[in-house]
């Protein structure tokens, strides 16, 4: 295709900046779980944006973090091994911070470091005044040579076309990677256990969310006697400690069974078909250290 770009770009900053929602604004479709609890992307997630005269693939990444176990230091490795790997990099930060902090530094002295291509992405400005807008903009510019700097609302959808028009003049010209229809390169097996966690996140107190990983045993499409296509998906939230269980369980039962009505209910629209959710809890201690479990979340 003549004229037509294509280009990989990655999303960097630090946890709950609100990187995963920029991603399915950008897509318009949900690709990545968002909730305000930090650390909630756990992989490199890929998103696609096909627009008329290019297609972009975007890579949403681990926000950035002190890791406090291999599941951490997995993490924190998937968002740095995306640098030098791809055409162009959105910065992301929160216009709610006056200042440049230690997570933004860091990330600054790896794109010195690695000088890629860099959009630097001011989000939730409709949250704060322009004049710190500007403030931030005067300090980010003596740090970098950004290719441009575009304040933002990912929850709003403020200057999203701006940003991408921007993104499309910053990647090269090339093929399609990836077919028109395509919109993630998760299965629906992921979308699955991220969509259960998510609703997990949502629901649960602080200690406990990030204790959890889910995982579905059984995912099989049938019809019903009245040959209408149903889902029948088995998944298990694994957690740290009894204690856990018994709070991800509740009263009565009434906390999972929440998680999975929620959970079901965003399925169903994702599937366009009747899903037939059942989740259980086990306990599974220390599998933030389990190597045959972090291989899950390691960038491929």
């Amino acid at each position: 295709m003549e004229n037509f770009k294509s280009g990989f770009v990655s999303i960097l900053g630090k946890t709950n900046v609100g990187k995963s929602t920029l991603l399915n604004t950008l897509v318009q479709d949900k690709v990545a779980i968002a909730t305000p609890k930090s650390q909630t992307t756990r992989t490199a997630i890929k998103a696609i944006v096909n627009r008329e005269n290019s297609q972009i693939i975007f890579i949403d990444t681990p926000g950035i973090h002190k890791p406090k176990n291999k599941l951490g230091n997995v993490m924190i490795t998937t968002s740095w091994d995306t640098i030098p790997n791809v055409d162009l990099t959105l910065f992301v930060i929160d216009a709610r911070y006056n200042k440049i902090g230690k997570a933004e530094r860091i990330i600054l002295e790896k794109i010195k470091e690695k000088k890629v291509k860099t959009i630097l992405v001011i989000n939730k400005v409709d949250l704060i005044n322009k004049e710190n807008v500007f403030k931030l903009i005067e300090q980010y510019k003596e740090q970098y040579d950004f290719e441009a700097i575009i304040p933002i609302s990912a929850e709003k959808g403020k200057n999203i076309n701006i940003l991408l028009d921007e993104i499309e003049k910053n990647i090269p010209e090339g093929p399609l990677y990836y077919d028109l229809d395509e919109y993630t390169d998760q299965t629906q097996r992921q979308l699955t256990e991220e969509i259960i966690r998510e609703k997990a996140l949502k629901l649960l107190d602080d200690e406990v969310p990030h204790g959890i990983y889910v995982e579905v045993e059984k995912m099989n499409l049938r019809n019903t006697t009245k040959m209408k296509e149903i889902y029948d998906i088995d998944a298990i939230i694994y957690c740290l400690r009894d204690t856990h269980k018994g709070i991800i369980i509740g009263k009565n039962g009434e906390m999972l069974k929440k998680i999975g009505t929620y959970a079901r209910q965003d399925l169903e629209k994702m599937f366009q078909t009747k899903v037939n959710l059942k989740i259980w809890v086990k306990v599974s201690r220390n599998w933030q250290d389990n190597n045959s479990i972090i291989k899950k979340f390691e960038n491929k």
